[in-house]
């Protein structure tokens, strides 16, 4: 079996040579309605954050007050901390190495869940927990690739989760959100360009009232 947190670990010091991981979430983060950046004591959770792409799109996009980044690989955090020297200046980001599935969220304590390229690491299991965490109305923002660009190899298609179905089209992809019972889902194709050309699906949703 695959060491989840030393395969992510091994792949740290080159992650950020492929810029399609950190232009994906600036992306997603971008691509959320103004509703959700209202609010000025703004708290965002985000989950397999890697080396903190997400994280500094929200401070960039958002503007929120607090930022909890949580990754399973020290040596992702390491990085995100090495970047937040200048990123993210006045320390609104705390850095987290944990498991994304349970969150160390309380429940109904954030305002707004981000998860870039990593929900089919994580399985449905992580959509309910992020309802947990979530306060009434909040948001969840998250990627899958399309099915058909999906090719995970060696060590990390043995970390696929398999209740996950990859998506083939935007229906698809939001009908994960809904049956997990999320509302109000908006699911998005997106064409990433460059080394390792993929369809995405950028998927936000809104926690019940």
């Amino acid at each position: 079996m695959t060491n989840r947190a030393a395969a992510f670990d091994a792949l740290a010091p080159g992650y950020d040579e492929d810029g399609s991981h950190s232009a994906l979430a600036e992306t997603l983060v971008a691509g959320l309605p103004p509703a959700a950046a209202t609010t000025a004591t703004l708290t965002v959770l985000d989950v397999a954050t890697g080396t903190g792409a997400a994280a500094f799109a929200a401070l960039r996009h958002l503007d929120p007050a607090h930022v909890v980044a949580v990754d399973v690989s020290e040596a992702m955090i390491d990085r995100a901390r090495e970047s937040a020297a200048m990123a993210d200046p006045a320390g609104r980001i705390s850095w987290q190495r944990a498991p994304g599935i349970p969150a160390p969220a309380a429940a109904r304590s954030v305002d707004l869940v981000l998860c870039a390229s990593a929900l089919h690491f994580l399985g449905r299991a992580a959509l309910h927990d992020w309802l947990r965490v979530l306060r009434p109305g909040g948001r969840a923002a998250f990627t899958l690739t399309a099915a058909g660009y999906f090719r995970p190899s060696g060590a990390f298609a043995e970390l696929v989760a398999p209740d996950l179905p990859i998506p083939a089209d935007e229906q698809q992809a939001a009908d994960l959100a809904l049956a997990a019972g999320f509302r109000e889902v908006v699911a998005r194709r997106h064409e990433v360009t460059g080394d390792r050309p993929r369809v995405v699906f950028l998927v936000y949703a809104v926690a019940p009232a």
